[in-house]
C-alpha cells in the first residue's frame, strides 16, 4: 500500500503557506487493505471510495492511477501529490502555475464535473496570497454558468465556501471573480448587476455596487462576520430604480429584507443570517451616528448589542466611510449600561421598559456632557 499526501496541504507546502488540512490518495491498495490497516476508518464518498480516519481524509484515485487522479482534480495547482520520502508528483502545469501564481482548471472537465468549483475557485483567490484568475479559468465559469448547471450545488456547499471565502485574506476578490465569471446566478442574483450599478454620486463613490462592496470586504479582512456584512450592507441599492441613480435613497431600509433573503438561501448559520440583515438596516444610522440624538444612540446601540454586532457594525462602518465611531459608541453604551432600575419600578412590563430606556438615555447624556467639559491633551 502506497499513500501520498495530496492536493492543498502539498500546494502550501510548496508555497510555504501553514498547512491546516491534510488529504491523503491510497494507491496500490484495495478497499479491503486500506481497512484492514485503518480500523475505524468511516467510508463518506458517494462516487469513489473515500474514508475519514483520525479526522483526516484518505481517498482512491479518480480513474486509473495516480495520473489520471491528478487530471481529475480542480485546479493544477491542486494537483499534486507527496510520498514519504518527498518524492513529487504533479499535473504538468502545476509546478508553473504556482510559480506565476495562476489558479486554473486542471481539466477542460474540471468544472463541469463538478460545478461547486466555480465558487471554489472564487474562495481560492480570496485565500491565496498573490494569485490570479487564468483565462482558462474565467472562460470555464463562464461555461458551467450558461449550462445552467451552477444550481447543481447544494446550497449549504455554496455556503461553506462563502463562509470560507469571508475568513480570507482578500475576501472582496470572491465577488470580483464571481463577477468575471458572471457566476451570480442563480446563488447570488442580487448581485447581477452590481457592476454596472454607481455605488453612489461621483463626489461620494467613485466605483460600481460590485467593486465598493469589494474593497469593503478587503479593508474587513480578518474579521469573517464584519467582511459577511461588508457584502451585504449595500444589497439594497441593486433594487434602486434606474431613474433614481445614482442615488440609492432608502436602500438600507430596501437592503434588510434583500440580506436575510441572500443567507437564508446560502442556508447560513442563524447568526450570519441576522448580521447581514443588520448591516443593511444600520450601517446609515451608523455612519451618522455623531449626529444622532441621544434616544437615538441608545436605541441603535442597544439593538446592536442584543444582537451581538456592535463591534462589527461600527468596523463596517469606518471601512465604509473612514469614520473610526467606535470608541464614541462604545463609551456611550458604558455609559447608558449603568442605568439601574429602582427596585419598585421593576417587573411592570412595558412600563419598567420605558422607564429603564429612559434613564439609560440620561446617563448617556449626562455622560457625554462630563467628555465633552474634559480638556483635551
Amino acid at each position: 500500500m502506497k499513500i501520498l499526501l495530496v492536493g492543498g496541504a502539498v500546494r502550501n507546502q510548496l508555497l510555504g503557506l501553514p498547512v491546516r488540512d491534510r488529504d491523503y490518495l491510497v494507491l496500490e491498495a484495495t478497499v479491503e487493505d486500506f481497512l484492514s490497516a485503518h480500523p475505524g476508518a468511516k467510508p463518506v464518498g458517494k462516487t469513489f471510495p473515500v474514508f475519514i480516519y483520525k479526522g483526516e481524509e484518505y481517498s482512491f484515485p479518480r480513474g486509473k492511477g495516480l495520473e489520471q487522479d491528478l487530471a481529475g482534480r480542480d485546479f493544477t495547482v491542486n494537483a499534486l501529490a507527496r510520498d514519504k520520502t518527498g518524492a513529487l508528483y504533479h499535473h504538468p502545469l502545476a509546478l508553473a502555475d504556482i510559480e506565476a501564481r495562476v489558479l486554473r482548471p486542471a481539466s477542460l472537465r474540471s468544472l463541469s464535473d463538478d460545478p461547486l468549483r466555480a465558487f471554489r475557485a472564487a474562495r481560492f483567490l480570496a485565500e491565496l496570497p498573490g494569485f490570479s484568475a487564468h483565462p482558462e479559468l474565467v472562460e470555464a465559469m463562464r461555461r458551467t454558468a450558461a449550462s445552467g448547471a451552477l444550481g447543481q450545488p447544494y446550497a449549504e456547499r455554496v455556503g461553506q465556501e462563502v463562509q470560507k471565502a469571508c475568513a480570507g485574506a482578500r475576501p472582496g476578490e470572491f465577488l470580483r471573480l464571481l463577477d468575471q465569471g458572471r457566476c451570480f446566478a442563480p446563488w447570488f442574483a442580487e448581485l447581477s448587476q452590481a457592476s454596472v450599478i454607481p455605488a453612489g454620486p461621483r463626489q461620494f463613490h467613485d466605483s460600481s455596487v460590485l467593486e465598493h462592496t469589494a474593497r469593503v470586504m478587503d479593508r474587513l479582512a480578518g474579521d469573517p462576520m464584519a467582511v459577511w456584512m461588508g457584502l451585504c450592507h449595500d444589497l439594497g441599492k441593486t433594487l434602486t430604480l434606474e431613474q433614481e441613480l445614482p442615488r440609492h435613497i432608502g436602500h438600507d431600509k430596501r437592503g434588510e429584507a434583500v440580506a436575510q433573503t441572500l443567507g437564508m438561501r446560502l442556508r447560513l448559520p442563524t447568526r450570519l443570517v441576522n448580521a447581514g440583515a443588520d448591516a443593511a438596516r444600520w450601517h446609515m444610522l451608523g455612519g451618522r451616528y455623531p449626529e444622532l440624538r441621544d434616544a437615538t444612540r441608545v436605541d441603535l446601540l442597544f439593538r446592536l448589542k442584543s444582537r451581538g454586532v456592535l463591534r462589527e457594525l461600527f468596523r463596517l462602518v469606518q471601512a465604509d466611510t473612514d469614520q473610526d465611531l467606535l470608541p464614541e459608541a462604545q463609551a456611550d453604551l458604558d455609559a447608558a449600561l449603568t442605568a439601574v432600575l429602582p427596585p419598585e419600578a421593576r417587573d411592570q412590563g412595558e412600563k419598567s421598559g420605558e422607564l429603564l430606556r429612559s434613564l439609560r438615555i440620561k446617563a448617556l447624556r449626562v455622560d457625554r456632557a462630563s467628555r465633552a467639559a474634559r480638556p483635551r491633551t
